[in-house]
Protein backbone atom coordinates (compact mmCIF):
# COMPACT_ATOMS: atom_id res chain seq x y z
CA UNK A 1 0.00 0.00 0.00
CA UNK A 2 1.26 3.53 -1.07
CA UNK A 3 2.26 5.92 1.92
CA UNK A 4 0.34 9.11 1.96
CA UNK A 5 4.18 10.48 1.70
CA UNK A 6 4.47 8.31 -1.32
CA UNK A 7 1.69 9.99 -3.11
CA UNK A 8 2.49 13.46 -2.19
CA UNK A 9 1.99 16.47 -4.83
CA UNK A 10 5.25 17.47 -5.51
CA UNK A 11 4.80 20.78 -6.82
CA UNK A 12 5.49 23.46 -4.38
CA UNK A 13 3.09 26.43 -6.17
CA UNK A 14 -0.68 27.44 -5.30
CA UNK A 15 -3.03 27.40 -7.29
CA UNK A 16 -5.10 30.82 -5.42
CA UNK A 17 -8.77 31.71 -6.54
CA UNK A 18 -8.93 34.76 -4.67
CA UNK A 19 -6.39 37.03 -2.55
CA UNK A 20 -7.10 40.18 -1.05
CA UNK A 21 -5.27 41.72 2.37
CA UNK A 22 -6.63 39.58 4.53
CA UNK A 23 -6.63 35.77 3.16
CA UNK A 24 -6.22 33.80 0.27
CA UNK A 25 -8.63 31.24 -1.27
CA UNK A 26 -6.26 27.89 -2.72
CA UNK A 27 -7.90 24.90 -4.74
CA UNK A 28 -5.34 22.42 -3.01
CA UNK A 29 -4.45 19.31 -4.85
CA UNK A 30 -4.99 15.66 -3.46
CA UNK A 31 -1.92 14.59 -1.27
CA UNK A 32 -0.48 17.44 -0.01
CA UNK A 33 -0.73 18.23 3.46
CA UNK A 34 -2.85 21.36 5.10
CA UNK A 35 0.25 22.60 7.50
CA UNK A 36 3.14 20.62 8.46
CA UNK A 37 3.70 17.75 9.92
CA UNK A 38 6.38 16.33 12.37
CA UNK A 39 9.65 15.55 10.64
CA UNK A 40 11.87 17.28 7.88
CA UNK A 41 9.89 14.99 5.03
CA UNK A 42 6.49 17.04 6.41
CA UNK A 43 7.13 20.23 6.24
CA UNK A 44 5.87 20.70 2.52
CA UNK A 45 2.20 22.06 2.79
CA UNK A 46 -0.33 24.56 1.70
CA UNK A 47 0.48 26.87 4.86
CA UNK A 48 4.37 26.35 4.57
CA UNK A 49 3.83 27.16 0.43
CA UNK A 50 1.65 30.30 1.73
CA UNK A 51 4.42 31.48 4.21
CA UNK A 52 7.21 31.24 1.27
CA UNK A 53 4.95 33.12 -0.82
CA UNK A 54 3.54 36.27 1.19
CA UNK A 55 5.84 36.11 4.35
CA UNK A 56 3.24 35.63 6.93
CA UNK A 57 0.43 32.96 7.06
CA UNK A 58 -2.30 31.69 8.98
CA UNK A 59 -3.93 28.23 9.01
CA UNK A 60 -8.09 28.77 9.40
CA UNK A 61 -8.81 25.43 8.63
CA UNK A 62 -7.73 22.06 7.51
CA UNK A 63 -8.32 19.62 4.66
CA UNK A 64 -7.33 15.67 5.09
CA UNK A 65 -3.87 15.35 3.11
CA UNK A 66 -5.80 12.96 0.61
CA UNK A 67 -8.28 15.38 -0.19
CA UNK A 68 -8.27 18.30 -2.44
CA UNK A 69 -10.58 21.36 -3.03
CA UNK A 70 -10.94 25.06 -1.04
CA UNK A 71 -8.84 26.09 1.30
CA UNK A 72 -8.73 29.29 3.61
CA UNK A 73 -5.19 31.06 4.63
CA UNK A 74 -5.03 34.43 6.54
CA UNK A 75 -2.80 37.08 5.97
CA UNK A 76 -2.94 38.29 9.30
CA UNK A 77 -3.75 36.58 13.36
CA UNK A 78 -6.62 39.38 13.45
CA UNK A 79 -8.67 37.24 9.93
CA UNK A 80 -7.22 34.39 11.42
CA UNK A 81 -9.28 34.90 14.77
CA UNK A 82 -12.32 35.80 12.86
CA UNK A 83 -12.47 33.27 10.78
CA UNK A 84 -11.97 31.18 13.65
CA UNK A 85 -15.06 32.28 14.91
CA UNK A 86 -17.04 32.01 11.73
CA UNK A 87 -16.05 28.37 11.86
CA UNK A 88 -16.77 27.63 14.87
CA UNK A 89 -20.49 29.28 14.96
CA UNK A 90 -21.03 27.47 11.55
CA UNK A 91 -21.41 30.54 9.62
CA UNK A 92 -19.62 28.99 6.54
CA UNK A 93 -21.23 27.14 4.45
CA UNK A 94 -19.37 23.51 2.76
CA UNK A 95 -20.07 21.90 -0.01
CA UNK A 96 -18.04 18.63 -1.26
CA UNK A 97 -18.58 16.07 -4.04
CA UNK A 98 -17.24 12.13 -3.51
CA UNK A 99 -17.63 9.14 -5.90
CA UNK A 100 -18.63 6.63 -3.47
CA UNK A 101 -18.64 2.65 -4.23
CA UNK A 102 -22.07 1.02 -4.97
CA UNK A 103 -25.85 2.87 -5.39
CA UNK A 104 -26.67 5.56 -2.57
CA UNK A 105 -30.36 5.17 -3.29
CA UNK A 106 -32.93 8.16 -2.17
CA UNK A 107 -33.14 11.83 -3.47
CA UNK A 108 -31.13 12.76 -0.23
CA UNK A 109 -30.57 12.42 3.89
CA UNK A 110 -28.83 12.29 6.53
CA UNK A 111 -26.07 10.96 8.82
CA UNK A 112 -25.99 11.24 12.68
CA UNK A 113 -23.14 9.00 14.11
CA UNK A 114 -21.06 10.67 16.61
CA UNK A 115 -17.55 10.04 16.19
CA UNK A 116 -14.08 9.62 18.51
CA UNK A 117 -10.51 9.17 17.22
CA UNK A 118 -9.90 5.40 17.34
CA UNK A 119 -6.99 5.32 19.43
CA UNK A 120 -4.70 2.40 18.58
CA UNK A 121 -5.35 2.92 15.04
CA UNK A 122 -4.68 7.11 15.00
CA UNK A 123 -5.90 8.91 12.82
CA UNK A 124 -8.66 6.88 11.72
CA UNK A 125 -11.48 7.67 13.65
CA UNK A 126 -14.86 5.49 14.34
CA UNK A 127 -18.53 5.76 15.31
CA UNK A 128 -18.93 5.15 19.03
CA UNK A 129 -21.13 6.68 21.80
CA UNK A 130 -19.20 6.56 24.46
CA UNK A 131 -17.93 10.20 26.43
CA UNK A 132 -14.96 10.83 23.95
CA UNK A 133 -17.56 10.82 21.49
CA UNK A 134 -18.38 14.17 19.68
CA UNK A 135 -21.86 14.69 17.51
CA UNK A 136 -21.51 14.33 13.93
CA UNK A 137 -24.07 15.34 11.33
CA UNK A 138 -24.09 14.86 7.27
CA UNK A 139 -26.14 15.53 4.83
CA UNK A 140 -25.85 13.74 1.60
CA UNK A 141 -27.61 13.84 -2.22
CA UNK A 142 -26.37 11.90 -4.55
CA UNK A 143 -26.09 13.73 -8.23
CA UNK A 144 -25.64 10.74 -10.74
CA UNK A 145 -25.19 7.09 -10.90
CA UNK A 146 -21.86 6.22 -13.06
CA UNK A 147 -21.63 2.03 -13.52
CA UNK A 148 -22.13 0.64 -9.56
CA UNK A 149 -20.88 3.88 -8.16
CA UNK A 150 -22.44 7.42 -6.81
CA UNK A 151 -21.99 10.64 -7.09
CA UNK A 152 -22.67 12.51 -4.28
CA UNK A 153 -23.13 16.02 -2.64
CA UNK A 154 -21.61 15.87 1.14
CA UNK A 155 -22.41 19.11 2.97
CA UNK A 156 -21.48 18.54 6.82
CA UNK A 157 -23.42 20.65 9.84
CA UNK A 158 -20.46 19.49 12.29
CA UNK A 159 -16.66 19.40 10.45
CA UNK A 160 -14.70 16.08 12.77
CA UNK A 161 -12.13 14.64 11.88
CA UNK A 162 -12.35 12.44 8.91
CA UNK A 163 -16.21 12.84 9.37
CA UNK A 164 -17.19 12.39 5.72
CA UNK A 165 -15.14 9.59 4.92
CA UNK A 166 -16.26 7.60 8.46
CA UNK A 167 -19.71 8.50 7.36
CA UNK A 168 -20.02 7.22 3.69
CA UNK A 169 -18.19 3.91 4.97
CA UNK A 170 -20.92 3.64 8.17
CA UNK A 171 -24.01 3.28 5.93
CA UNK A 172 -22.19 0.89 3.33
CA UNK A 173 -20.82 3.30 0.49
CA UNK A 174 -16.88 3.61 1.32
CA UNK A 175 -15.82 6.89 -0.82
CA UNK A 176 -13.69 5.42 -3.40
CA UNK A 177 -10.21 5.21 -3.22
CA UNK A 178 -9.89 5.35 0.73
CA UNK A 179 -7.17 3.67 2.12
CA UNK A 180 -8.29 3.65 5.60
CA UNK A 181 -12.24 3.32 5.30
CA UNK A 182 -12.55 1.65 1.83
CA UNK A 183 -12.61 -2.17 2.15
CA UNK A 184 -12.21 -2.46 -1.51
CA UNK A 185 -9.85 0.01 -1.64
CA UNK A 186 -7.01 -0.64 -4.12
CA UNK A 187 -3.63 0.44 -4.81
CA UNK A 188 -4.61 1.06 -8.60
CA UNK A 189 -7.36 3.64 -7.23
CA UNK A 190 -5.61 6.73 -8.15
CA UNK A 191 -6.13 8.85 -5.49
CA UNK A 192 -9.54 9.75 -2.54
CA UNK A 193 -12.02 10.47 -4.30
CA UNK A 194 -13.36 13.03 -2.45
CA UNK A 195 -12.96 17.19 -3.00
CA UNK A 196 -14.11 20.28 -1.25
CA UNK A 197 -15.95 21.54 -4.66
CA UNK A 198 -17.61 24.66 -2.14
CA UNK A 199 -17.35 27.29 0.49
CA UNK A 200 -19.35 30.49 1.20
CA UNK A 201 -19.19 33.00 4.23
CA UNK A 202 -19.48 36.54 5.37
CA UNK A 203 -16.23 38.63 4.91
CA UNK A 204 -14.69 39.15 8.16
CA UNK A 205 -14.39 42.55 7.46
CA UNK A 206 -15.94 43.94 4.27
CA UNK A 207 -19.29 41.72 5.65
CA UNK A 208 -19.79 40.66 2.02
CA UNK A 209 -21.38 37.54 1.39
CA UNK A 210 -18.67 35.30 -0.82
CA UNK A 211 -19.08 32.11 -2.70
CA UNK A 212 -16.16 29.90 -3.91
CA UNK A 213 -16.18 26.78 -6.39
CA UNK A 214 -13.06 24.63 -7.11
CA UNK A 215 -14.27 22.64 -10.17
CA UNK A 216 -14.26 18.84 -9.29
CA UNK A 217 -11.07 17.40 -10.88
CA UNK A 218 -12.60 13.57 -11.44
Amino acid sequence: MPTPSSRRAPDSTLEILYEDDWFVVINKPANCLSVPGRGPDKQDSILYRAEQQFGEAFAIHRLDEATSGLILVAKTHECQKRMYAHFREREVKKEYRALLRGKLLGQRGEVRKPLRCDWPNRPRQIVCTDEWSKDSITFWEPMAYEGNTTRVRLTPYTGRSHQLRVHMQSIGHSIIGDEFYDPEYSEADPRLLLHAYRLEFRHPFTKAWLAFVAPCPF
